[in-house]
């Protein structure tokens, strides 16, 4: 049976080698902007339509509405009798069938050159002028069966406002510039925010930038790595006595901190359009940096298409538009495609065209040799999985593996299974985001190291468990230890679905493999070795994957090395410049991740995690002795130091070589994780491609293994042999293939649905159970008055608490686990004694002597 298993794998992988190699051989290797200039605004009366300048403009819904703007109809300005006109007509159009309707007199005011704001529900319309004055009104349009409703329920502006600029950073609008009137027309430094979460309240006046006040600029909305921010472009500043200058300089708004920073470079693009692209750029598009008279020989207006990236902070022109490109106009996006909603292409002269463009994702091509090295690799893990598959002969060798493993062997795994294909990828890109400071989170491990060796190891070897759970019933009651162990085996059939679903996005992204693929592949073979091998299968392709992980890691930075602008002391020296090596504030503010935040959260975390968490608990029971379950722990601790500080150094050096090369970032790439996978895929050579992506596959598998074994082996140990004597290997197995199958199904429903959010609220959900986990244990350990009834208060106390935080947001998430362990663990001990006559023999399950 498990030889024909074995032969039905290696034709599946060989048919999927030979499709996938197939389909490569067609595909591109560039990202390109695709332009279309043909769609157009209706005629006016039989007359071709003039175009439109400051309308307002988006979607609503599937219709692409421009209504209001100004335009020359009849003659030019430089014209005698050229007269510039303001209009309250709306146009609409189903973007599909681009049939255009025509709604006359749909605004109360013929008004242009306010600010758009795409809202779900409509178009929200802010300020604006006509010829003589500046408007504050703020209204929402929509549109009903083909007629115009708008809502004036709406905070008017503090002051009258035209041509500013503005945007929505999640449920806050923000606005800056503008000029107050019309007749002594100067620029402003108003900013401006309405809380849309409670409008009521009106606008806020907020610190303006450190710079000029200025009409015409640009701003969007983006990720700067760490959180979304508010960015300011370029603009003029000018006053009532005609005096005019064009600005260049851009700045940052971070809404968290409410501070503003200056970017580098320069930005020549007043009156020009932004739009957020990918994970961290900004598409800057047209735009102008002079003051040239409007007449025939003007040459136009920029045409090129520049990228900023809000983490490198540099700026690239990446194209140049066909087309001219117009001013004073919006930039909508509406299913991967994005609209110039007519506007200003020469001084007074308007366009008619509603220019379109989308972008071709980089479909690179994985290539043959890429896909044998990942064939081979999974080859290997289910030969693996074949060999130990001769020696389980019991359920103690399936699932302690007969206490023959070498701790070396047994501290890779260990380490292997904190090692997910998540922290692969998200620790290097954090690293390139931000800086060093999140790297005191992989201290918590040396902190809670002894606390592990001579606490919670002696107690799971003493009783000799197969399962850290038979400690709690043997402490309190089989109550508590069924809710334990069944809310571990539910978060572990959710943690193989993320586990396997989020590396197969970022595989997906940058790769083009299908996730459904991604997933089968991951999924399937893990559980082949996984359920043919037991623990000894488990423990040793973990090793195995630390090592190509960990070999993986270093060749990158060797490889970056030596493409990088002055090698390693170019790397160290610009990441020096740009603060990238901080190790984050030390201040006591428990709301950011500070130095303390970070080692107190990591050190609670970590007490749970090797304390009490099924998959590092069986580990310590499958060696030979304590003193070699001991080593394992000491192994993990001591690897985590260099596995730190490549993997930060990874992230930094992916931030340098980025900054010096940025046009080698993609701009398709919307999973800001995916930076790591990205350069392996986009830079490194055939076959050591396929060998890294087989590492983020090998880091997927190892926690996706370890979850299956460790979830079968607590359902076998605490459920099913409660009410079934006699357990044999079958049944393990049958076990390890119903939960692996069931956490591969949960990955798949992920992918299918895309309901992301379903894994938020499912680990939300249970990770407030289990993190009180660490507090039931410490508290059964610790005291000796703690009773079952106490333990069972302190763990719904702890949810309670856990809530509470997490809704308040008075802690920083890093905390969350702190706060469940002392919650249930002060909770329990003080209801302890209020049941004095729940009390069991505790001989020997506390630190105390009896």
């Amino acid at each position: 049976m498990i030889r024909k298993t074995f032969y039905i794998i290696f034709i599946l992988l060989f048919g999927l080698v030979k499709i996938f190699a197939e389909d490569s051989k067609s595909f591109s290797w560039e990202e390109k902007i695709i332009w279309d200039n043909s769609f157009i605004l209706p005629d006016i009366d039989g007359k071709p339509n003039a175009g439109l300048a400051g309308a307002f403009s988006g979607f609503i819904g599937n219709n692409l509405v421009i209504v209001g703007g100004a335009n020359f109809p009849d003659k030019k300005p430089w014209e005698e009798g050229g007269k510039k006109v303001w209009w309250n007509t709306l146009y609409y159009t189903d973007i599909n069938s681009r049939q255009w309707n025509i709604i006359e007199n749909a605004l109360p005011e013929k008004i242009a050159y306010g600010v758009s704001i795409n809202l779900p529900e409509g178009l929200l319309c802010i300020g604006g002028c006509n010829s003589e004055h500046c408007y504050n009104d703020v209204f929402l349009l929509t549109l009903q069966n083909g007629k115009v409703d708008i809502s004036t329920d709406w905070p008017s502006l503090p002051v009258p406002l035209a041509n500013a600029t503005g945007a929505l950073l999640g449920n806050k609008i923000f606005i800056a510039g503008g000029q107050e009137n019309m007749n002594a027309q100067c620029a402003s430094s108003h900013f401006f925010m309405l809380d849309l979460s409670n409008k009521d309240d009106g606008w806020h006046k907020l610190d303006t930038w450190p710079g000029k006040a200025r009409g015409f600029a640009v701003s969007a909305v983006q990720n700067n790595g760490i959180n979304k921010c508010f960015y300011l472009f370029s603009g003029r500043n000018y006053d009532s006595d005609g005096n005019i200058e064009i600005l260049k300089d851009g700045y940052e708004y971070n809404p968290i901190t409410g501070k503003w920073k200056k970017l580098h470079g320069e930005f020549p693009i007043m009156a020009g359009t932004a739009i957020a692209q990918g994970a961290n750029h900004i598409m800057l598009l047209g735009g102008s940096d002079t003051m040239l008279p409007a007449s025939e020989s003007h040459p136009g207006f920029d045409r090129n298409i520049r990228l900023f990236h809000t983490i490198t902070q540099t700026l690239v022109i990446k194209d140049e538009c066909p087309y001219q490109i117009a001013l004073t106009t919006n930039l909508v996006s509406h299913n991967g495609s994005i609209y110039l909603t007519s506007g200003e292409i020469y001084p007074g002269i308007r366009t008619p065209n509603i220019l379109s463009f989308h972008i071709s994702s980089y479909d690179k091509g994985f290539g043959l040799i890429n896909y044998l090295v990942i064939a081979l690799y999974f080859l290997l893990l289910v030969y693996i999985g074949y060999y130990f598959s001769k020696r389980q002969k019991s359920t103690e060798d399936y699932f302690k593996g007969g206490g023959r493993i070498p701790w070396w062997v047994v501290g890779l795994s260990i380490f292997g299974t904190a090692l997910s294909a998540i922290t692969f990828m998200a620790i290097p890109a954090k690293a390139y985001a931000s800086d060093w400071s999140y790297i005191f989170i992989n201290a918590g491990i040396l902190m809670v190291a002894p606390i592990i060796i001579y606490l919670f190891i002696p107690f799971f070897r003493k009783l000799d468990c197969t399962t850290a759970y038979e400690y709690l019933e043997a402490r309190f009651n089989y109550v508590i230890r069924v809710f334990s162990s069944v809310s571990f085996i539910l978060f572990q059939i959710g943690r193989m679905g993320v586990v396997l679903y989020l590396p197969a996005i970022a595989l997906n992204v940058v790769t083009g493999m299908d996730i459904i693929l991604c997933i089968s592949l991951m999924g399937i073979l893990g559980l082949a070795y996984t359920m043919m091998g037991g623990i000894e299968a488990v423990v040793w392709t973990e090793a195995l994957q630390v090592v190509v992980l960990m070999g993986g890691a270093i060749l990158c930075i060797f490889y970056m090395v030596y493409n990088t602008d002055g090698g390693f002391a170019g790397i160290i020296s610009v990441a020096s410049a740009g603060n990238k090596f901080s190790l984050g504030s030390i201040a006591f503010d428990f709301k950011q991740p500070a130095l303390w935040t970070v080692l107190i959260g990591s050190f609670f975390t970590n007490l749970t995690t090797y304390g009490t968490d099924q998959t590092m608990v069986q580990r310590y029971m499958t060696t030979e002795t304590e003193t070699k379950a001991r080593k394992s722990v000491l192994t993990n601790a001591f690897l985590t130091i260099p596995a730190s500080f490549i993997f930060f150094f990874v992230g930094t050096a992916l931030y340098v070589f980025y900054k010096q090369h940025p046009a080698e970032l993609s701009m398709t790439i919307n999973d800001g994780d995916a930076i790591f996978p990205w350069y392996i895929f986009s830079q490194l050579p055939q076959g050591v491609t396929g060998l890294l992506i087989s590492g983020i596959f090998a880091a997927a598998m190892s926690t996706l293994s370890s979850s299956m074994n460790s979830a079968a082996t607590a359902y076998i140990v605490d459920i099913h042999s409660r009410y079934h004597k006699v357990c044999g290997l079958a049944t393990a197995k049958r076990a390890t293939a119903i939960l692996g199958c069931l956490g591969i199904g949960f990955s798949y429903i992920m992918a299918t649905w895309e309901i992301h959010s379903l894994w938020d609220e499912f680990n939300k959900i249970l990770g407030l159970i289990l993190g009180s986990m660490g507090g039931l244990f410490l508290l059964g350990i610790l005291t000796i008055r703690a009773n079952s009834w106490g333990a069972m208060c302190g763990i719904v106390v702890s949810i309670i608490v856990q809530i509470y935080f997490i809704n308040t947001q008075s802690v920083h998430l890093l905390l969350y686990t702190a706060t469940g362990i002392i919650s249930c663990f002060v909770i329990g001990y003080i209801c302890s004694f209020l049941f004095t006559n729940d009390k069991n023999d505790i001989t020997h399950l506390t630190i105390y002597k009896h």
